[in-house]
């Protein structure tokens, strides 16, 4: 009936497969657990090669795939019904968490769980701005959610009928980070694919430091531009802001003052109290910036 599709990257996931294996048997329904390693460490696949659980299939493949093209590979090598792709940095936090989305199983219906954050702050320091930002900007209800259901879907914890996934796939040329779950979503929104959102969250318990945050960010900020650039922007708040600040030619002047604010903001981020807003500044200067570099590379190759 479900196949529980698990993309792995540097994480020893035994402990969620472990706890998904005894939810699944006491749901008595046909299931099958498939993790794909995308080119982790030695050392994590040396712990996850000793999984020994006759319904879960892991597998390590010859080279990095990325998030969106990992993610397919699983999907096409699913043997159920239902697929429910779920995150590798994710716990689970409900004795019922399977059971929810048996009960809710619908063709042609996508359901999305959503995100939570530990209640309690983390002791490294370095990744308090990810608490952060998680408790502020991705964990929600499903009734927060409800009120603009595409907006707020993420890729960390969805179902998903097989015969629907076999036909929307995430898109590929999106090799880097940032923003492939978005325009999976805006395509299975533009096809009519019903969301329903549960109270069914996974824990994300991936924290990472400043400086990881900064740089995924970035790579999600360059695969905004591009998209964009190419003619298939993503309906976002930044990308509006900085569209009217381009067409007002003050693109170009606050893109030049990137390098002054990068330093200090980063500092305040790292500091007890990040400061959400200034991080969104960031992103607009980053975007800015961006628009900049490659107006040079436009001049330099005329």
């Amino acid at each position: 009936m479900i196949s529980i599709l698990i993309p792995v990257f540097n994480l020893d996931i035994r402990p969620l497969v472990g706890e998904l294996v005894d939810q699944c048997k006491s749901c008595d329904v046909p299931y099958e657990i498939l993790c794909f390693d995308d080119g982790s460490e030695t050392s994590y696949k040396a712990k996850n090669r000793l999984m020994d659980f006759s319904s879960v299939v892991y597998q390590e493949m010859t080279k990095n795939l990325g998030r969106s093209a990992i993610r397919n590979v699983l999907g096409k090598a699913a043997q159920f019904p239902y697929l429910l792709f779920m995150d590798c940095d994710s716990k689970v936090v409900t004795g019922d968490f399977i059971k929810t989305y048996i009960n809710h199983l619908s063709p042609n219906t996508l359901l999305y769980g959503g995100r939570s954050y530990s209640q309690q702050k983390p002791k490294d320091p370095s990744l308090l701005f990810h608490w952060t930002y998680g408790k502020k900007r991705e964990e929600s209800s499903a009734e927060e959610r409800r009120a603009h259901p595409w907006h707020t879907f993420m890729t960390n914890n969805f179902l998903i009928p097989n015969s629907v996934f076999q036909k929307f796939n995430f898109d590929e040329s999106l090799t880097q980070y940032g923003h492939e779950d978005t325009l999976f979503g805006l395509e299975l929104a533009r096809n009519n694919i019903k969301i329903i959102h549960l109270n069914n969250p996974l824990e994300h318990i991936g924290l990472e430091p400043v400086n990881t945050m900064i740089k995924k960010t970035e790579q999600g900020l360059q695969n905004l531009f591009i998209l964009w650039k190419k003619g298939t922007p993503i309906d976002t708040k930044l990308l509006r802001v900085f569209i009217r600040i381009k067409k007002k030619g003050m693109a170009v002047f606050i893109g030049k003052q990137f390098y002054l604010y990068k330093s200090l903001i980063i500092y305040q981020l790292k500091s007890k109290f990040p400061s959400l807003i200034l991080f969104d500044f960031y992103k607009l200067l980053y975007l800015c910036h961006f628009e900049l570099m490659n107006q040079k590379k436009f001049i330099n190759k005329n």
